[in-house]
Formats: structure tokens, sequence, C-alpha cells
């Protein structure tokens, strides 16, 4: 067909996909030989969208629940357009658009697909096809690719005869067709994996052997392949493909790692300065080579003590019930250690990957960006690689990941799930550089990643690390200016989460949680309303008081950021006043504060090893600074009862020995206001009318 008369014709039959019903034979029949190896490659993209929009459409109108099933459906629909072309001796044209959209569907509804396959007869025509037309090179090589796809399916598999799988292993070594050698040596990988799938509980070890030996041979192939033969577009994105798949065992991953010539070769299939077409060719070719990079750089999962016990049980229940049946846990493979898998991705980054990663981020594909998210989380795992990430323009990469997605732009809707890795990568990139150096000198490109690095906090599915993490990036956010602390602080929900994380059992996320909201207070009007710079003493007294409990933990930067933000927020009255509440109902607030300053104070509670034996300079500035507020006259509070509390907590004996010096040497941006303290305290003493 022409090809212009048959853009217009894959149009008009994308509009009327709305209506799978009204699709008429001869139109089924047009969108089949719209996948005709010698149709213009944007005509194929778009049959595929026609086909998919088709499926997906009939799926819709005939959901599971109801009577009809939607893939016996679409067998039926199907099966004439392709059994009548394969079955057709006459016509090899007719055998290689059947073959072609056979593995098109497979494709895109692999559910009827496995159905026509299954089919009496169907194996059987195409090994006829191959044997009627033995030196076709078209008809074996829809041959190939479509038994790579069926090959990926473990139903397809049982049905395909030793015939078969001889005649891929032959095409596989030849080297007059480079294209079939390819498509038959990915036919091949997708044959062992699944078996190996299939096969993965009681297979013993001589099995398991011979199938990664198997597999390193077509992995030197293929890679072979790429370093030589880069002239075919389609046959790389088989050749790719085919890594992709091998990529996933650990020997493979070691052995590509370390083969510089091949990465580098690998890596310049993407072109560097000029935009990739998103035709599905370049798409797919582009998706396998990040997939070889994600599965190069994937760590081992992190998992949390119960998640690791019933992992272990698994794999010893696995080695138990094998042939040789193993009375202890299987091992785990060196090559996937932390340790091994850092040295493979400065490999390749060292062989150009962040180039690849930066031409993708512009690539309008779901699947490419979520896979780039993960790729990047990898890489910055390893803090040596954040300064190259940064040099390569992955933060502005991972905005773009982020932004593209499809959740909705309001504030209180959870993002998607698979975005978390990307987020996580770009919280870790904020913690350990400058804002702007990671986001530049705008406000703007800040403000924007405020809202995912909540969600990333906020979120149902995050796990304690990408909550610390979270907490950390924001932290940086909130003192870099008062635009950021303050959405921060409005961003609904979050300052609820991060004062229960506050409370949590883990030192550091109770750390970072506390710094956060120091840095809040400190930056953002409504986190100092919230914690003492509204009228509402009662409101404020319960964040105070854990305030209070987080300047006298054992955690010294714990310590340091509670008591900063009692300092930076009893410049308020109300704050004051709310302390001094606290205090006269357990009398504790002012030995806490005094502790701060002399670490030999003790509370009723201490137990024998409670005291410090050194103060910090810091802890004295807070502590110093926090009673310099609270005694201020300006605020009024009873003058009789703070003179009773103050003697009490022993205060005058602190600041004596601050001053002259017995608990070390101090500036004058200590001294001062230690100073203007003890005269308040001095004053409190004299009786009221003198």
């Amino acid at each position: 067909m022409n090809a212009q008369s048959g853009d217009l014709s894959l149009d008009l039959l994308m509009r009327k996909s709305q209506d799978v019903a009204a699709f008429l034979p001869d139109e089924l029949s047009y969108l089949a030989e719209a996948f005709a190896p010698s149709q213009p490659e944007p005509s194929r993209s778009k049959a595929y969208l026609v086909l998919s929009a088709f499926c997906q459409g009939m799926r819709s109108q005939n959901p599971q629940e109801s009577g009809s099933n939607a893939t016996e459906i679409l067998e039926k629909v199907f099966q004439h357009l392709i059994i009548s072309r394969i079955s057709n001796h006459q016509e090899q044209d007719a055998i290689v658009i059947g073959l072609s959209f056979f593995s098109a569907l497979f494709h895109v509804d692999w559910q009827s697909a496995s159905r026509i396959f299954a089919q009496d007869g169907v194996v059987e025509y195409v090994t006829d096809a191959l044997d009627l037309f033995p030196s076709s090179a078209s008809v074996a090589l829809e041959v190939a690719r479509m038994i790579g796809q069926a090959s990926g399916h473990k139903a397809c598999r049982a049905l395909i005869p030793e015939e078969i799988l001889t005649w891929l292993g032959n095409k596989s070594r030849q080297a007059t067709d480079k294209n079939l050698r390819a498509a038959a040596a990915i036919s091949l990988i997708k044959l062992s994996r699944g078996a190996a799938t299939d096969a993965s509980e009681g297979t013993d070890a001589s099995q398991a052997a011979l199938t990664t030996s198997k597999d390193m041979e077509l992995a030197n192939l293929l890679k072979g392949m790429v370093i030589s033969d880069k002239d075919s577009l389609s046959s790389l994105n088989d050749v790719v493909e085919g890594l992709a798949y091998l990529s996933v065992d650990p020997d493979i991953k070691h052995a590509l790692a370390n083969d510089p010539k091949f990465l580098q070769q690998l890596f310049t299939l993407v072109p560097k300065r000029k935009p990739l077409s998103t035709s599905t060719s370049n798409s797919s070719l582009l998706f396998g080579i990040l997939l070889i990079i994600s599965n190069l750089c994937a760590y081992r999962p992190r998992l949390s003590q119960e998640d690791a016990q019933v992992a272990k049980l698994k794999r010893m229940a696995k080695a138990g019930n094998g042939p040789n049946k193993a009375t202890s846990e299987e091992p785990l493979n060196a090559l996937e250690d932390d340790a091994t898998v850092r040295s493979r991705c400065r490999q390749a980054l060292a062989s150009g990957a962040l180039d690849v990663l930066s031409v993708a981020s512009g690539v309008e594909s779901q699947g490419i960006r979520l896979a780039l998210g993960k790729i990047y989380l990898s890489i910055v795992e390893d803090k040596d690689n954040r300064g190259k990430v940064l040099q390569s323009g992955g933060a502005r990469s991972l905005s773009r990941v982020i932004q593209s997605s499809s959740y909705s732009t309001s504030s209180s809707t959870s993002i998607d799930t698979s975005l978390l890795p990307a987020i996580q990568a770009l919280a870790k990139l904020t913690i350990t550089s400058s804002p702007l150096q990671v986001f530049g000198p705008s406000d703007g490109a800040m403000l924007d990643a405020i809202r995912p690095l909540s969600q990333l906090l906020l979120h149902s599915s995050s796990s304690l690390l990408q909550q610390f993490e979270a907490l950390m990036a924001l932290t940086n956010l909130a003192s870099q200016s008062t635009g950021c602390a303050d959405r921060i602080s409005s961003t609904p929900h979050l300052l609820n989460k991060v004062e229960l994380l506050m409370l949590e059992d883990h030192t550091l996320i109770r750390r970072a949680a506390t710094e956060l909201i120091c840095n809040l207070i400190g930056g953002s009007e409504t986190a100092f309303s919230r914690y003492g710079g509204s009228p509402d003493v009662h409101a404020t007294k319960s964040k105070l008081q854990v305030l209070l409990a987080m300047s006298d933990m054992d955690d010294l930067p714990t310590r340091l950021a509670a008591s900063g933000a009692l300092a930076t927020v009893t410049s308020a009255s109300t704050a004051c006043q709310a302390v001094f509440e606290l205090q006269l109902d357990r009398h504790r607030a002012f030995a806490i504060i005094a502790r701060l300053i002399d670490p030999s104070v003790t509370l009723e509670d201490d137990g024998p090893d409670d005291n410090e034996e050194a103060g910090n300079p810091g802890l004295v500035h807070r502590g110093v600074v926090c009673l310099r507020h609270i005694l201020d006259p300006q605020y009024a509070l009873p003058r009789i009862s703070l003179a009773e509390e103050v003697e009490k907590a022993g205060l005058v004996n602190v600041m004596a020995k601050l001053l002259k010096g017995e608990l070390g040497s101090f500036d004058t941006a200590v001294t001062t206001p230690a100073a203007e303290v003890l005269r308040y305290l001095l004053e409190l003493r004299k009786p009221a009318n003198s």
C-alpha cells in the first residue's frame, strides 16, 4: 500500500478503534498488512497503536466478569487473519505478513496470541513454511521473530518442537544473515531463560550450570554483533533485547561490565546531540539499552529484618526441595554483593552511560522514564558518583521524569509508587550537595521539588530509608530560603508526619525529623506559629514538650536540633508561657535547659550513668538563649512562681559556674547573654517591692 494513503487509512482506523464493533473484515485485513516488513517504520508504529487501541477497546467492552471472555473474542477475531496467511503455501508474501502480524499481536495482547498459537496445526504451519521456502530470508526472519515472541510465555514454550529448536541453533551460528542470526539467538535466549524459570523449583545444579554455559555462549555471540555489526537497526534491536534478557544473570553481568569496548559501542547506538526519534524501533532499542544498564547497576533489594528472614526460609526450602536436597540455605552469589555492584556502576559510567540517560530523559515514554528512575537510584547509591550525575544534568533528568508522570497536580493526591525510585534518587542528590548545585539559582526548581519529596515522606509504600532520605532532603531545602520553608510547612499532612517520626525508635529517623522541624521553625512563619508563635498556649504545650524531651536525648545531633528549635521559638512570649507552664506541671523543663549548659545537672529519674563528662558549646549557647528569652522581664511571667522554679532548678549556680569558666571557655556570643541571664536571676531573688 502507498505510504501516504496507508497513514490516512490507519488514522481512520484509529478513530474507529473507539468502537471496535464498527471494524469491517477488510479493515482488519488492512491492519494486518500494515505490519508487513516492507512497510515504512512510521506506518508500522501507527499500526501498533491501532492494534493496541482495538484490543484495549475490546477488553473494556467485554470485562472478564461478564459472560463474554475478551481473550476468546480476540482469538476469534484474529485467528483467521493469521492462520489463513501462514497456511497459504502458495504465497510467500502472505506467510511473511501473517507471521509479522502474529509477532505484533504477541507484543500487544499475548493472551489471545497464545491461544491462537496453541490451536491445532498452527505450529505445523510454521514448520511447513520453513520447509517450503528454505531459501527465503524473509520467511526465516519472521519465523525466528515470532518464535521469539512466543517463547516469552510458558504455555507456548511447551508447544515448540525440537525441530524448531534445532533450526534456531543452526541459524544462530550462521554468519551470512546477521539479522536472522540475532533473531534466532534471542529466541534461544528466551527459551533458555523461560525454561530455567519454569524449572526454578527443584532444578539441580548441573542443569543450572548447563543453562549458564549456554547463556554465556549466546551473550558472547551478541556482544560480538554489537561491536562489529552496527549497520542494521533491526538486527541491533534483537541483539540488545537478547542482552537485556541475559544481563539478569550475575555471571553475564560481570562479563558485560568488564568489557569496556562492548559498553562503549553499545552506548554509541544512542546519539548524544541530536534528538532521538520516537519510532517504535528507536524506542525499543533505547529501552533495551536502559534495561542492560539497569541490570548491571542493580543492587540486591534492601530487606527489612522480617523480609530477610522470609527470603532466607524460601531459599532454604528451595534448596531442600531439589534433587540433591540440601540441608542449609543456598549461598548468595558474590557477584551480587554491594562492592561488586559499585564496581559495575563505575565501569558503566566510565563507558558513557550517563550520556545515554540524558538523552533518554527527553523521550516521551513512561516505560523509559520509570527505568531511568531506577537506574539513577542505583548509580547515586555510591556517593562518589553523585558529582558526575549532577555534572551530566542528572537532577534535571530526574525532575523531568517526576514531572512528566501522570499523577494529578492536586497536592493531596498521592503519586504512583513506580515514581518513588526517581524521587529517592533526587533526594540523595539533594542531601549531599547544595540545593544550588542540584537545582540551580532559581527558586522555582527547588519549589517544584518539594511536592515529590514530601510525597516520598508521606507515601504509604515508602520504606523507612526513603522516609529518612526525604527528611534529609527537605531539611536542606528548608535551610535554603523562607519560600522553601513555607512551602514545606504548608504541605498538607507533612508536619503531622514529621512530628510522628520525631517519636520513632530509630535514632537516625528521630534525628532527621527533629532537624527538619528546627529548620522549619527558623525559616517558616507557619511552623513558628505552630510551635509557639500563636496566642493559643495550650495548643503549643504538647509540641514544646516533645522538643524539650528531644533536647535531653542521648544523641547529640538530635539535642542540638531540638534545643535550637527551642531557642528560636522561645523568642515568642507564648512559647515562653508554654514552657513555664510545663515547668509548673512537672518541674523538669528548667532542669532540662540547665543541663544543656551544665551536664552535671541531674533530674529525678536519672540513672547512675546519665551524666555527660563535658558540655558541648552548641548546647551551651542554645540553653543560654532559651533562658534569656524565658526570663526576659518583658514577658511578665508570674514573678513569685518563676523565682521558686528557678531556685528549684539551681539556675543561679549553673550560670555562675558558666561565667566563672568552670564549664569551659566560651566566646562573647555565649558569655554576654549569660551575664544577662544571671542579672535576671539575681533580680528575681530580690523582694518584689524593692
